[in-house]
């Protein structure tokens, strides 16, 4: 298990962050539900010639949770550009999932942050993207957020077992669902769905023709949460982007194929 053991304040929200390895720095990004356990099968191989560095979002993992709080894409590339400039890298190599995908890009294309070369694992970037449970939950927030335990726990199971193209055990799926149970979790589950807005990706798909950096984007031939047809589309977005379809993988590719995230993370990042 992957576990953020440092904290850094970032304007008075607590972020949880690790760092593990040596060599050259490559950042993981999270995406969304889930936190930088999802690292946990990728990081072991990395680790052993590079410095990698992980954070829990703002709003998720053991990253503060507040009520009120603004977990949306609006300033997760904030919080993202923070974290580089804590972290001292100029131009690092990135590898991104998901939300975490957004934002990376919008960290590049509106705070300016540069990369040396990023790694996008099915990311959210282009529309449609919210599965009718999201867009449901968007309209029924406050009902969702005061289920009993026992329906929050199932609810959590099939929601991110549906990630995943492969089976995932209980003792597989616990490390994910546990940021998001008791009185604090569970609320935040919700806030985040509940702020998830198609217009923070409309905003930067204007832009990525302006990209500064070469892409690599994999993707899970069985991802039921985003079609391989996105990732289509966003390559020939990128102006500098190569695509590369994973058989066997859904949307978690972290758990289905990790080998092929490190297999690409190695040969991408040298060049």
């Amino acid at each position: 298990m992957i576990l953020p053991t440092q904290r850094f304040d970032w304007n008075g929200t607590m972020i949880a962050w690790g760092s593990v390895g040596s060599g050259p720095a490559i950042v993981l990004v999270h995406g969304t539900p889930f936190s930088s356990h999802v690292w946990h099968r990728v990081v072991p191989e990395l680790a052993r010639d590079h410095t990698l560095y992980f954070y829990d979002l703002p709003g998720y993992g053991q990253s503060e949770k507040r009520e009120g709080q603004d977990v949306s894409l609006a300033i997760q590339n904030r919080a993202l550009a923070a974290m580089l400039g804590f972290w001292k890298l100029d131009r690092p190599n990135v590898i991104a999932h998901d939300f975490g995908g957004a934002t990376a890009l919008r960290a590049h294309l509106i705070d300016g942050c540069n990369y040396e070369r990023l790694l996008l694992i099915d990311p959210v970037a282009v529309r449609p993207w919210g599965s009718p449970f999201v867009q449901h939950v968007g309209r029924h927030e406050s009902a969702f957020a005061g289920v009993p335990d026992y329906i929050q726990t199932a609810i959590l199971k099939a929601y991110i077992a549906g990630a995943a193209a492969k089976p995932l055990s209980d003792a597989d799926l616990q490390p994910y669902i546990t940021p998001w149970t008791g009185p604090v979790g569970q609320p935040a589950f919700y806030r985040q769905i509940a702020q998830m807005d198609q217009r923070f990706t409309d905003e930067v798909e204007p832009l990525y023709r302006a990209f500064r950096c070469p892409v690599a984007l994999l993707w899970g031939e069985e991802d039921r949460w985003i079609p391989p047809q996105s990732g289509t589309k966003l390559a020939t977005m990128l102006p500098d982007c190569s695509l590369t379809l994973i058989p066997g993988s859904g949307h978690l590719m972290q758990e289905d194929a990790p080998e092929a995230i490190v297999a690409a993370a190695l040969r991408f990042f040298a060049g």
